[in-house]
Order: C-alpha cells, then structure tokens, then sequence
C-alpha cells in the first residue's frame, strides 16, 4: 500500500467513548485524526498508542480577518502542546471562522483583496510557528454549497493559491475531496496541481458523506492517480458509516475505505 491511511475518529463508532473509538481505529490499523481536543482526556488518548495524523490547530478568530487573526495564532499555539505529547503532524485551519453547524460565524459572499493579504500573512506566521515546534499547519478546503455557506476563500483553488503564496514547508493544504467534490468537481485534474502542497487528503463520497464506494466519487480512480503523482503520505476518512453508528457498520466502512485505496 502507498498510502498511510487515516480514519476521523470523530464520524465512526459513535456509539463507544473516544477512547474505544480510537483503540478500534488503532487496531485495524489505521492512524487517526481528531478535531477539538479542548477537555478530552489527552493523557488517555497518548496511552492508546495511536497514531494521530492530524487534529484542529485553533478554536477562535479567522485566518482571513484582520480584526481577528491574532486569535488563530494565539490559540493554535495554545493547542502545541497537545499536538506535541500526542505526536500529531498536522494542525488543521480553515480560511475563517466555523460556528454552530459548520456555518460562518461572520457569514461573507465575496471575499475581498484584504482578505486574501490576510490570509497570507496569517499562514505565513503559522509557518514560522509550525517551524519552531515542528509542525505543519494544514489549510483545508471547504464546500459552502451545503455544509460550510457563508466562508469565503473556501474552495480547493482558493486555499491552494493561498497556500501557493504563503511558500512555506510548514504550512500545506488538508485536501478534502468531499468538499472539491460538491463545490467544484474534477478532482482528478485538482489533486494533480495541488500535489506540491498536500499535507493531507481527506475523503467521504458525496452524497451523504459516507465512505467510498457508497456514492458518486471514483475513488480506486483518484487513489490511481495519487499513486502516478507519487503521493505516499496520508489520506484521511472523514465520513461516517452508511449502516449507521455501530460497531458492524463502522467496520464495514473502514474496509471499504482500505479496498479503495490499497
């Protein structure tokens, strides 16, 4: 396998403690990422053994906003020593604030030019941070067709010229193929431009975000053409099961995702 496969503990098993999910996770072999690890058991979560790819990198202010920008640094140097003690790669961002239900908190149809130097400046401080504690900051691609309306700068060209521009090693893009998928299509052709800048992919087929193979999205297809580009680093399954919470579904789903991309 090329690949280093990953499974969002978050979206499967949601009938059993984080910590069960996580072990089930770690015991099919499969690394983890996590979102908001704010009054999680960390020392619970060390101790499984797990491998954690990546987890939320910041819980307050936007990355594009010049009134509140400094509270992404701010808070995502409060998360360091969390991704440290777990070993986590990758601190995750998005182009602006997310509120209840994945919607803007400051809701913007067009972005403007102070935006995107925003933006820039932003992750190019994120990168001097991600280089003193060697992490690296992951921008991710959102849909605002149906999950995230109200975020500018959120579609996979935006964040990968953002990325593009900031040119740091440690600051790269969490490519979400569900999100390209309902906001801009052809994403065999994207995952071949953006593949400089990927620190991670993550994946779910549309619709419904369940795993591969239960929706429109090709994936054996894309992970061919992730192969032909010579990605080898980790692909992500933040989905849920399409046979709901438990444990039977959460398995099938996770073999599902390795057979699409072994």
């Amino acid at each position: 396998m090329s690949f280093r496969l990953a499974v969002c503990a978050e979206m499967v098993y949601g009938e059993l403690p984080l910590l069960d999910r996580v072990r089930r996770i770690k015991d099919q072999g499969f690394e983890v990422e996590l979102w908001d690890t704010r009054g999680r058991d960390i020392d619970g979560l060390a101790a499984t053994g797990a491998t954690f790819s990546s987890m939320s990198g910041y819980f307050g202010g936007s990355v594009i906003d010049p009134d509140s920008a400094h509270e992404v640094l701010a808070s995502a140097e409060k998360l360091i020593p969390t991704a440290l003690q777990l070993g986590v790669e990758r601190m995750v961002v998005h182009p602006a604030e997310l509120g209840e239900g994945g919607r803007a908190v400051r809701p913007t149809q067009r972005p403007t030019g102070q935006m995107w130097l925003t933006g820039l400046r932003t992750l190019e401080k994120l990168g001097e941070l991600g280089e003193k504690h060697g992490i690296t900051f992951a921008l991710e691609n959102l849909n605002t067709v149906l999950d995230h309306p109200g975020i500018p700068l959120a579609r996979a060209k935006d964040t990968l010229a953002l990325v593009q521009a900031a040119n740091h090693p440690k600051v790269k893009m969490m490519l979400d193929l569900y999100h390209a998928q309902i906001g801009e299509g052809n994403l065999i052709e994207l995952v071949r431009a953006a593949r400089p800048f990927i620190g991670e992919i993550q994946v779910a087929d549309v619709p419904g975000r369940f795993e591969p193979g239960t929706g429109e999205i090709n994936y054996p297809a894309i992970a061919k053409a992730l192969r032909d580009t010579g990605f080898t680093g980790v692909v992500g399954m933040e989905a849920g099961a399409v046979g709901g919470p438990g444990i039977q579904a959460g398995d099938a789903a996770l073999a599902a995702f390795r057979t699409a991309f072994s």
